[in-house]
């Protein structure tokens, strides 16, 4: 098994963020954008990586964006090693698979949550008020049921280390501008309806997805990653049965482990067993697979 690659570290490049998975060079007219095998849970990151897990979310990734394209624009300028300026060439054994190079844009002060199943936070929601973020939905629906229709839920985009908040749609106009609110509802709910059709025929589910968009010369663009195992829920078609929880390709495998514990889910993480880690790994390369019939 490959160690994981928990942190980067090149001299000679401007580190401009780490986040729960990402670590952000700014090269001046672009950004590099290095995937790592981080893995967090409940906004915790885990002290062990998942081997493989940034390869799987960048492949993952560059393939939804390339079937989005006719939807909306995104911000990949290449995810080619070989196309990076020359200050990168140094480090193209780390980067090569598990990076971009992208535009930078302004990113908008929300993230677009669509959810076409009712499940998680969703499912809690809907047992306390019968409905999600505020929208109402009909009496009688069971865990990871299909809903009617999508439906949108942007949030709150939070600080490390802390919870997104969600928000009515009103709101995010409010925070976002009515037509960019409006546009961007619009294009989260035709990506979503694309992907789920794609995915359906390779015998996966995509339960929910979060998106982030930004502005470009003006323009709305997608951004940060689309449609992998760490911003989605991905049902088994095969064994899809509404009434409780689904098995995943994602890190909710991870999280029923963690529920196990006695954990109070804050820093610092509990120690994963090495069964665990290779698990998880297993189920993140699966959907890569499935989805796009090339592994490794």
């Amino acid at each position: 098994m490959t160690q994981p690659i928990l942190t980067t570290d090149f001299p000679g490049l401007k580190l401009a963020a780490r986040g729960k998975v990402r670590d952000i060079y700014d090269l001046g007219e672009a950004l590099l954008i290095v995937t790592t095998d981080r893995i967090s849970a409940f906004d915790v990151i885990m002290n062990e990586g998942i081997p493989n897990k940034g390869y799987v979310l960048t492949q993952i990734s560059a393939f939804w964006f390339r079937q989005m394209e006719g939807i909306i624009k995104n911000h990949i300028i290449s995810t080619d090693v070989a196309d990076f300026p020359k200050e990168c060439q140094p480090y193209a054994d780390v980067l090569a698979g598990r990076s971009m190079l992208v535009k930078k844009a302004q990113p908008l002060p929300a993230e677009c949550i669509v959810r076409g199943y009712i499940s998680g936070s969703g499912w809690k929601d809907y047992q306390a008020t019968g409905s999600i973020c505020g929208i109402k939905l009909p009496a009688g629906l069971k865990e990871s049921d299909r809903l009617p229709q999508p439906i949108f839920t942007p949030s709150t985009k939070a600080e490390l280390g802390t919870h997104d908040e969600n928000i009515s749609f009103e709101k995010m106009a409010e925070l976002c501008g009515e037509e960019t609110a409006q546009r961007v509802r619009e294009v989260t709910l035709a990506i979503y309806e694309k992907a789920r059709a794609i995915a359906d025929e390779k015998g996966i589910i995509i339960a929910d997805t979060k998106f982030e968009y930004g502005i470009y010369n003006g323009e709305l663009i997608i951004i940060d990653e689309c449609m992998t195992p760490d911003s989605s829920r991905f049902w088994p078609k095969e064994s899809y049965h509404p009434g409780g929880p689904q098995p995943s390709f994602d890190k909710q495998f991870l999280r029923d482990y963690l529920e196990t514990l006695t954990w109070n889910k804050t820093a610092p993480a509990p120690p994963l067993p090495a069964e665990i880690v290779q698990k998880t790994g297993e189920k993140y390369m699966e959907a890569l697979v499935k989805l796009t019939g090339k592994g490794l």
